[in-house]
Formats: structure tokens, C-alpha cells, sequence
């Protein structure tokens, strides 16, 4: 069913398309590039070319956006239970892999709450130690100026 919905509806945009294209507009059109500037009275009278090819349009709009509905409502049927990540996720806890270092709701331990699974603090350096490598490095504790 939705392969041949699928293929009525790419024959329609290819229809729709040249039906479009056809059109003359303020500047012609490709109808004058294929004798349609003065020649199409022939074929379909003084106004019956715009009148039938705006009708032709409007006929395959319609078919376009039935199809492009039917062929969205028919291809999500199907898929709402169904998805790669939910596959992933899935497969990941029946194989008991960790997903990302997340934590699990309703485990007990979770991270955060202060137990084994919080991280480390970082290592913070001391407080009187000298952070830069110039400045008062070399002198003596005093602060003055040494003599020798």
C-alpha cells in the first residue's frame, strides 16, 4: 500500500511540476518556449489554456497533499513503538552497560547524594605557597632588603 502510494504520489509531483512550469505568467512562461505565446489559442481556445491549466494544478495540489498525509498517517503506524535510540537504550540495559555515567532512577547510591559514587575533590594547592616562579621567591621571610 505505501509503495503505491509512494509512487502515485512522485508521478504527481512530476506532473504538478510541468503543469506549473507550463503556466504562462507576466513574462510568458516555458509555454511561449514551446509555442504556447501565440499558438496556444489553437489548441485550447482565447482563455481555455489558463483556465485548464489552473484547474490542472489545483486537481494535482489536492492529489499532492492527500498523498503527503496518507503516506506521513500509514509510515508513522508503525514506527510510534519503535525507535533506534529506544533500541540503543534498550540493548544497553539488558546488557547491564552503563548508559553515559548517568545514573539509574530508584538505585540506591545514586551520585550526588554523597555516597561512594560522588567524584573526588580536586586537589587544591596550598594556601601560603607561592603560585608564580618570580617576585618574592629568592628574598628571605623579613621582607627587607639584604646586606651583605
Amino acid at each position: 500500500m505505501i509503495a503505491f502510494l509512494t509512487a502515485i504520489h512522485v508521478i504527481n509531483c512530476l506532473l504538478l511540476m510541468v503543469v506549473v512550469l507550463l503556466q504562462s505568467s507576466k513574462g510568458g512562461g516555458l509555454a511561449g518556449a514551446f509555442g504556447g505565446g501565440g499558438g496556444s489559442q489553437a489548441v485550447f481556445g482565447g482563455r481555455g489554456a489558463g483556465t485548464f491549466l489552473s484547474r490542472t494544478t489545483t486537481v494535482l495540489a489536492i492529489i499532492f497533499m492527500l498523498t503527503s498525509l496518507t503516506l506521513t498517517v500509514l509510515g508513522r503506524r508503525g514506527m510510534e513503538a519503535d525507535s533506534a535510540m529506544r533500541r540503543a537504550l534498550e540493548a544497553e540495559q539488558r546488557q547491564g552497560v552503563p548508559t553515559q555515567g548517568l545514573p539509574v532512577p530508584g538505585e540506591a547510591g545514586q551520585a550526588g547524594a554523597g555516597g561512594a559514587d560522588a567524584p573526588a575533590a580536586p586537589a587544591t594547592p596550598d594556601a601560603g605557597a607561592p603560585t608564580s616562579g618570580g617576585g618574592d621567591a629568592g628574598r628571605p621571610a623579613g621582607g627587607g632588603a639584604t646586606t651583605p
